[in-house]
């Protein structure tokens, strides 16, 4: 299928071709008819399956049938989104999808000085992002009404929940118009995402994309066991095997996004971090430098990594692999996207095999084992085998070693027996 059988007018499918779009993917396939068709929709689908263009796109084509020109333009279709750079990125979407349309967009969101906002909004928009805080300050400041909002989309459900936001949603959703069009969606369902859409939501079509068909199957993936100690080592060397291009290394913690920069610094490797203790100011000139690539490798926790979007990211680092399944989903999303390779590489101690066999037993497969690295896993945990399981001689119980050296997107070069080890 390609977009031109999606009933989508020339402006539209001009902006498309510009940006090189062909063929829509899954989630875009299944929710820009629903949405064009006025239905509401919840949308289960995680970062890097092109879920911004799957509402943007129906939006901009609605639209742009009744748009006006005039200064007194009013607020027809409002986005909230949790973090602010993945509202700058939606916003950007919705101006490069919608150039030839005539419309209107602005971007609003906290920890910047409120005036250029507000007279973005003096100017009449027909397309508002925004972050709840901001949004519900200017509302009561009298800058925004959303008496005349047509769409309404809540994008990234599960982390607004996760950050908090559910009494700015309930606030919003007080004075939002009854009669509205609203586009639902998160990345996971877990109950309190299914009651809040609920509230939310008048007879919807769902539509769902499943991790394993939406990003696990095009990306290359491996594992390095490695004692915790050792991992700041492997990658400096995973990251000086040979230019790897732009590298996005994850973190549980804003406080271990600093180490790790700090030491990659050391090791004349450029690196910069991104997350919620940063100012907007630098998460912004950080990202900025990171899609530029005068930053080489950005190190980021997880909220605030749903703000990256940069197609020709090649390589995710797990430099801690995270304790919730589908969170390993989302970050190895991050990379191979439109339509391009992506490598994703983990690093796991003895603590996190637990996690490793949550993870695998989500995306349904064993994520080969890369071998003969100079810092293999020494502190074994004390987890005896599980039954159906045989241990080779790594102690890796349940996985099948790849073959020595055989690192996904690195060539194998002949290792130093000489190098230091920390």
């Amino acid at each position: 299928m390609s977009f031109t059988t999606l009933n989508l007018s020339d402006p539209i499918l001009r902006s498309l071709k510009a940006e090189g779009y062909t063929n829509p993917t899954p989630v875009q396939e299944q929710a820009i008819p629903i949405a064009l068709s006025g239905k509401d929709l919840l949308g289960c689908a995680q970062t890097g399956t092109g879920k911004t263009a799957a509402f943007a796109i129906p939006i901009l084509e609605r639209l742009a049938v009744n748009r006006t020109t005039d200064r007194n333009r009013k607020i027809r279709s409002l986005i909230v989104t949790p973090t602010r750079e993945l509202a700058i990125q939606i916003d950007e979407s919705f101006q490069r999808y919608g150039r030839y349309t005539g419309l209107t967009t602005t971007v609003i969101f906290g920890g910047v000085n409120q005036k250029s906002q507000i007279k973005e909004l003096k100017q009449g928009i027909d397309i508002l992002t925004a972050t709840p805080g901001r949004l519900l300050d200017l509302m009561n400041q009298g800058f925004i009404s959303l008496s005349d909002i047509e769409i309404f989309v809540l994008d990234e459900a599960d982390r607004m929940l996760d950050m908090g936001f559910i009494h700015d949603i309930k606030k919003l959703l007080k004075v939002l118009p009854v009669k509205r069009q609203t586009l639902f969606f998160s990345a996971t369902m877990p109950p309190e995402i299914v009651k809040l859409s609920s509230t939310i939501l008048h007879k919807p079509v769902s539509v769902e994309v499943t991790p394993e068909s939406a990003t696990v199957d095009k990306i290359r993936q491996g594992i390095y066991f490695v004692d915790k100690g050792n991992k700041k080592h492997l990658l400096v060397e995973v990251l000086s095997e040979e230019d790897n291009g732009s590298t996005l290394v994850f973190t549980r913690t804003k406080h271990g996004a600093n180490q790790v920069v700090k030491m990659l610094n050391n090791k004349n490797i450029q690196a910069e971090a991104l997350h919620g203790n940063k100012s907007q100011s630098a998460r912004q000139k950080a990202l900025s430098n990171f899609k530029d690539q005068s930053t080489r490798v950005l190190v980021a926790t997880d909220i605030a990594a749903r703000g990256i979007d940069v197609d020709e990211l090649k390589y995710v680092i797990n430099y801690e692999i995270p304790n919730i399944p589908e969170t390993y989903v989302h970050r190895i999303g991050r990379t191979g996207r439109a339509g391009m390779s992506g490598t994703a590489l983990s690093f796991v101690d003895a603590g996190e095999k637990a996690y490793l066999r949550d993870i695998e037993k989500l995306i349904r497969r064993k994520i080969p084992v890369i071998d003969g690295h100079d810092f293999p896993l020494i502190e074994h945990d004390a987890e005896p085998p599980q039954q159906g399981r045989q241990s080779n001689s790594n102690g890796n119980s349940g996985h099948t070693s790849s073959r020595r050296n055989s690192r996904p997107g690195v060539s194998g070069r002949k290792r130093s027996t000489h190098r230091h080890r920390g």
